[in-house]
């Protein structure tokens, strides 16, 4: 038998490469999904016209490398999706089960499904017994550890953005509570507080007490030249953020950069409550009502931690006072944050609180549909 020539060679690969050419442009492209199904890229704004390009999915991502996460999350589309209606997405961030899980499972039986989306961090290093269930159950995205005095804590609150982001294009604000939260309106009324608003809810302090102790908690100077001790802020860990400031978040890699290394004065080592403000503050102070509308109360309070109202104070008077109380309204980036134009921005409500003891579920579930939601 002959041998082929390196002629006859050279014209049977001239005759496959078109056939080649065909099957690689009409491939599907890979989408990642969160495990139930969904697909956790839909949506992401196309490229530069420069660019071209066949397709603007992804290659599929390891969704356990945060880096490319939040860099997949920053690039998806905010456009909300024609008739649908906008969202509130809740991001519980715990290291427990939900003790008041029985009281946000009436809170949101009050409303059609399609006005809000429930995702949970659940720390992997404790147990969950009883298992998440209701509106919670398979609600838990891939989480790692969220621990005090480290930058976890503010970790976990931009895994929670990202997916959030990623899973549901109407999502317009993201809420962040915490295990010991509660809702004290109700879901119509929060969420025509929240769905009203083009602005972020974040409280961002300036000159505040121990403000140089924890900008300088990672070693002299370690945060300069992007963060200078005049742009760092103080707030509550709690907010709510519109969807250009979730894509900030996730998107932000210069700041993350500072507030992500580890502090050498572990008790003054606050990322959480030090980040977000100052990245808002940085790039877009005009675009958040410098309050948080998570209510706590810090007198009384013990070892970083705020008051704990525990079952016995459980009552209509105490539902009643926290939403008299007024948010502290810090720095807005206006001249002066006592303007009368700030002023005029101002006289926002409460709509949830902390922190809670466990036992006080029961008081609470009693309470429920004759006091905390009836506005």
């Amino acid at each position: 038998m002959l041998s082929p020539t390196p002629l006859c060679l050279f014209c049977a690969l001239l005759l496959c490469l078109p056939l080649a050419v065909i099957i690689t442009i009409t491939s599907p492209t890979t989408t990642v999904h969160d495990g139930s199904g969904h697909n956790l890229v839909p949506d992401l704004d196309p490229p530069p016209k420069t660019q071209q390009r066949f397709s603007s999915k992804p290659l599929p991502l390891p969704l356990h490398d945060d880096d490319s996460l939040f860099r997949v999350a920053s690039r998806v589309n905010s456009k909300l999706p024609p008739g649908s209606p906008k969202k509130i997405a809740f991001l519980f961030l715990t290291i427990s089960p939900l003790p008041f899980a029985p009281l946000w499972e009436l809170y949101f039986n009050q409303t059609p499904k399609d006005l809000f989306n429930v995702y949970v961090h659940a720390d992997p290093s404790y147990p969950y017994d009883p298992p998440f269930s209701g509106v919670f159950a398979h609600r838990v995205i891939p989480s790692k550890p969220a621990l005090r005095f480290t930058p976890t804590l503010a970790s976990a609150a931009r895994r929670l953005l990202a997916h959030a982001l990623l899973h549901d294009r109407s999502n317009c604000m993201f809420v962040l509570l915490s295990a010991s939260c509660i809702p004290i309106h109700s879901f119509a009324f929060t969420y025509k507080t929240l769905t009203r608003s083009k602005k972020s809810f974040i409280e961002i302090l300036n000159n505040e007490v121990g403000s140089y102790d924890r900008w300088a908690a990672r070693g002299k100077d370690s945060m300069l030249p992007e963060v200078t001790l005049e742009d760092f802020r103080i707030g509550s860990q709690f907010w709510s953020l519109t969807r250009k400031h979730a894509k900030l978040v996730v998107g932000d890699e210069v700041i993350w950069a500072k507030f992500n290394k580890p502090c050498v004065v572990w008790d003054t080592c606050y990322p959480e409550e030090n980040y977000f403000p100052t990245l808002i503050h940085m790039r877009d102070p005009r675009g958040a009502v410098p309050a948080t509308l998570t209510h706590v109360d810090w007198n009384g309070s013990f070892d970083g931690h705020p008051r704990m109202y525990v079952e016995s104070e459980i009552g209509p008077q105490l539902i009643s006072r926290l939403r008299k109380d007024e948010p502290r309204y810090g720095d807005d980036g206006t001249n002066g944050s006592d303007s009368p134009a700030t002023k005029k921005r101002r006289g926002f409500p409460f709509l949830f609180a902390r922190k809670f003891s466990p036992e006080s579920i029961q008081p609470l579930l009693r309470i429920a549909n004759v006091v905390v939601f009836k506005d």
